[in-house]
């Protein structure tokens, strides 16, 4: 497995620079490193950020896990999507409220066929919320399909 998170991860990760606004740096509230996150008031309503993670050295016609903890915490605080490199029009993944401000787990299957991937983007979209923030974290890629809960 590989670990993407923020803190210590091996990860390459980049901003996207066409996107509104950038990804931040915000600390964990135990201390322990930092989670990415977008508070709620950056930007204008619809406004996307955008964070990629390149991925290399996948393995063609292999499966993988993405696997990330998440946060939607705020009223109306927006939406955060996953896309893959090679399936650009439609998110694999999306969230748009948080039934609380808990961090929740989300996973991903990456199949490498004949086109592999190489990358992951994850992208929140503000919304009509003035608190809260969108925060992404413990990023993991797995090689396998992902597990049962």
């Amino acid at each position: 497995s590989v670990d993407c998170s923020f803190s210590q991860g091996v990860c390459d990760w980049k901003q996207d620079a066409d996107d509104d606004f950038d990804w931040n740096p915000a600390d964990r509230d135990r201390g322990d490193g930092y989670y990415m996150a977008v508070p709620a008031f950056v930007g204008h309503k619809k406004d996307m950020g955008r964070l990629k993670l390149l991925l290399t050295d996948l393995k063609p016609k292999s499966s993988y896990c993405l696997i990330f903890s998440y946060r939607l915490a705020g009223e109306k605080v927006g939406k955060l999507r996953v896309f893959l490199a090679n399936k650009k029009t439609a998110p694999v993944w999306e969230e748009n409220k948080g039934k609380d401000e808990k961090w929740r787990t989300g996973k991903i299957e990456i199949f490498q066929g004949a086109e592999t991937t190489n990358s992951v983007t994850f992208e929140s979209e503000r919304g009509k919320g003035k608190t809260g923030e969108i925060g992404v974290d413990n990023v993991m890629l797995i090689s396998g399909p992902c597990p049962e809960d």
